[in-house]
């Protein structure tokens, strides 16, 4: 029946379920274990001949029915919860990958990303070539014999770039690979990367899907098929999403739409605001008609979505010295909260990655990144009111 509903019902109505109480919504299941009938039921459980709840590490009431609203809104099969975004690509690499393969990644992606598979992945084998988001043609050159996976976030953090995932995900194909797609910062509800090619769809859904900076979580999502490796990391190794955080985010999938379009208003008119500010010396935000790929993102996207990055001149005193005198914008690297947030992206969220790379990817002293939130909108320009002196 949820393939009849459209994505605003079934991000309330999807994974529902309820038990014998009636209760209208989901419970928690606050459990370690969950007790057999006998022993031969046990023994089914553990082997898969019969389905059921075993243990909270790998299987548990509240995720599962978070796994089901999610992968309902994203249009997949199939969903693994983890505990946090980051927990998301570690499986997701971990489960797809082994010693001696080689993953195409861009290098606009988070700076924790970057660190992952230049660093961690690298000591056990696995390398990575970092190559432009938007230049199809470097990915084509980067590919190699033992490529096994592509891996982008579209739009990029900070700088909002986007990428036609319709084209990497060919190419990927072509040469046997997988297309992973971060989608944290438009969510299902502003974009849905399989239905433009993608393999894989990852979250933290401690961002948006969350929406109030509550928990840590994150999601892999695809076919049941591709992600059965993945399954078996979390299982094993155990980076879990934990029942209480799986309820916060059913709650929060029940809103998401709602809140996407409040948040990318906002952002649209704080980003039309900011081209028009004596201190910005550049906008970037894919809603606008001066970004790159304004047209790409308008026809992969609902809207703009809400992060919104700029740079400052004057450098990083100046970024700062706004960033100081901000008194309701909270500062912090966080993003997809209803309170706007405001950061420096070289000095915090990108500050372990080399300076070499982060001019690579366009990531200057003078930038702020703005994740848009659902103040009213004159408060948030009356909060940025420095911009506005010569």
């Amino acid at each position: 029946m949820t393939d009849q509903w459209h994505p605003e019902t079934a991000g309330i109505r999807a994974g529902s379920g309820h038990t014998e109480f009636g209760e209208n919504s989901e419970a928690i299941f606050l459990t370690s274990s969950f007790v057999f009938e006998n022993a031969a039921q046990a023994a089914a459980r553990f082997s898969g001949k019969e389905p059921g709840n075993i243990y909270s590490r790998f299987t548990n009431p509240t995720v599962t029915a978070f796994q089901e609203k999610l992968a309902a809104l994203e249009g997949t099969e199939f969903c693994v919860a983890t505990s946090s975004g980051m927990a998301a690509i570690l499986a997701t690499v971990m489960g797809l990958c082994s010693a001696g393969d080689h993953i195409v990644a861009s290098r606009s992606i988070f700076g924790t990303s970057v660190q992952l598979f230049s660093s961690i992945l690298a000591r056990w084998g696995l390398q990575t070539t970092f190559v432009s988001l938007t230049d199809p043609e470097a990915w084509r050159a980067a590919v190699q014999p033992n490529t096994k996976l592509f891996f982008v976030e579209t739009p990029s953090n900070p700088l909002t770039e986007v990428c036609d995932i319709q084209v990497l995900a060919d190419i990927a194909h072509k040469h046997g690979a997988l297309l992973a797609v971060d989608n944290c910062f438009c969510t299902p509800a502003l974009q849905k990367p399989l239905t433009l090619g993608a393999d894989i769809i990852i979250h933290s859904a401690t961002k948006y899907i969350d929406g109030q900076g509550r928990c840590l979580g994150g999601a892999v999502l695809g076919s049941k098929a591709l992600l059965e490796p993945v399954y078996g990391f979390l299982r094993t190794a155990g980076p879990t999403l934990s029942a209480f955080n799986a309820w916060v985010f059913l709650k929060g999938l029940e809103t998401l739409f709602v809140r996407m379009e409040a948040h990318t208003r906002n952002a649209l008119e704080l980003a039309q605001w900011l081209e028009n500010q004596p201190g910005v010396a550049r906008v970037y935000y894919p809603g606008l008609a001066s970004h790159p790929q304004h047209a790409l993102a308008m026809k992969q996207q609902k809207s703009g979505g809400a992060i919104v990055s700029f740079d400052v001149k004057g450098g990083q005193e100046a970024a700062w010295r706004l960033i100081d005198a901000t008194r309701m914008i909270s500062i912090t690297a966080n993003l997809g909260d209803a309170k706007s947030t405001i950061t420096h992206p070289a000095t915090t969220t990108h500050s372990r990655v080399t300076p070499e790379a982060r001019a690579a990817a366009g990531i200057s002293d003078g930038l702020i990144r703005i994740a848009v939130g659902l103040e009213h909108i004159e408060d948030l320009k009356r909060d940025l009111a420095m911009l506005a002196r010569p």
